[in-house]
C-alpha cells in the first residue's frame, strides 16, 4: 500500500538564503543531485543553466533536474524561493530545464498557494501532515507541466548552436574533475575548440575554458569549506597537473591562495 508521504529531503528556502554562505555558491556553475524549483517573485538578474544565459525578473520559475550545471545572480533585491524535491522525490518532473516566464496572475497566485501550502503542511503537526505535504508536491509537479507545455507550444526549436552548447555543459559536469581541458571536451563533441569557444559566447557570454575554471573552482571552494581534505589531494582529485598550478588557478580566480580562503571561512 503506498501511504503518499512526503520525500524526506524536500525543503523550501528563501532565495537569499541560498548565498548565506557565500554568493558563490550561487553565481559559479555547479550542479546537484536534486531537482530544483526556484520561484522569482521580485527583482531581476542572469541565470545561466546548460550553458545557456538567459535574464530572469520576478514571475519567473525555473526548473534544473538533478544533474544539471547552472549558476545564477543573486542581488540584494532578488527574493523568492526555492524548492529542492530531494533525491527520493517520485513526482513526475521535466527531464530537461525549464525557463517559464510567468505572466498570468492567476496563475502566478496558484503557485504562491501551492508553495504556501506544502510550507504549512511540511511545517504542521496536524494528523497526516506528510501525505498532505505529498499531495500538494503532486499538484506542484501537475503545474509545473502545465506551463511547460503552454510554453512549448509557443517556444521554437534550438539552434544547432543552443544544442552543442547544452551537450557541451553536460559533458562538462560528468567530466570536469578528469583534468580535460577545452579541446579534449571540443574533440569529444566532434568541433573545433574554436568553433566550441564560439557558440559558448553566443549562448552565454563566456567561452568554453570561462565555463570549465568556473565549474572547477566552485568545487575546489566547496571542498575547501566543506571538508578538511589537504589542498594537494584536492587538487589533484579535480585534475590539476600540480598543487602549485591548482594554488594559482584558485587564487587568479578568487583573489585568494586556497589555504587563505580556507582560514576564511
Amino acid at each position: 500500500m503506498n501511504t503518499l508521504s512526503a520525500p524526506s529531503q524536500l525543503r523550501l528556502v528563501a532565495i537569499p538564503r541560498l548565498a548565506a554562505g557565500g554568493r558563490w555558491r550561487v553565481e559559479a556553475m555547479r550542479s546537484i543531485s536534486e531537482p530544483m524549483l526556484l520561484w522569482f517573485t521580485k527583482g531581476q538578474g542572469r541565470i545561466t543553466v546548460a550553458g545557456v544565459t538567459r535574464g530572469y525578473t520576478a514571475n519567473n520559475a525555473l526548473f534544473i533536474p538533478a544533474g544539471v550545471m547552472h549558476g545564477f545572480e543573486v542581488g540584494p533585491q532578488v527574493f523568492g524561493t526555492a524548492v529542492f524535491f530531494g533525491r527520493d522525490c517520485d513526482v513526475t518532473l521535466p527531464a530537461a530545464p525549464q525557463h517559464l516566464r510567468i505572466r498570468e496572475v492567476s496563475v502566478q497566485q496558484e503557485l504562491n498557494l501551492i508553495l504556501d501550502h506544502i510550507g504549512r503542511e511540511m511545517d504542521s503537526d496536524s494528523p497526516a501532515h506528510d501525505r498532505a505535504t505529498r499531495h500538494y508536491l503532486g499538484l506542484l509537479g501537475v503545474w509545473v507541466e502545465r506551463q511547460v507545455a503552454r510554453a512549448a507550444a509557443d517556444a521554437p526549436p534550438p539552434d544547432a548552436t543552443r544544442r552543442l552548447v547544452v551537450r557541451f555543459a553536460a559533458l562538462l559536469e560528468r567530466d570536469f574533475r578528469s583534468g580535460m581541458g577545452v579541446a579534449d571536451f571540443a574533440a569529444q563533441l566532434g568541433v573545433t575548440p574554436t568553433h566550441l569557444t564560439r557558440c559558448c559566447k553566443q549562448t552565454c557570454g563566456r567561452p568554453a575554458s570561462a565555463l570549465l575554471h568556473d565549474r572547477l573552482i566552485f568545487e575546489a571552494r566547496k571542498m575547501l569549506s566543506e571538508t578538511d581534505m589537504p589542498v594537494g589531494r584536492i587538487a589533484d582529485s579535480l585534475g590539476f597537473t600540480s598543487p602549485a598550478y591548482f594554488t594559482r588557478a584558485f587564487q587568479h580566480m578568487t583573489g585568494k591562495s586556497p589555504s587563505a580562503f580556507r582560514r576564511s571561512i
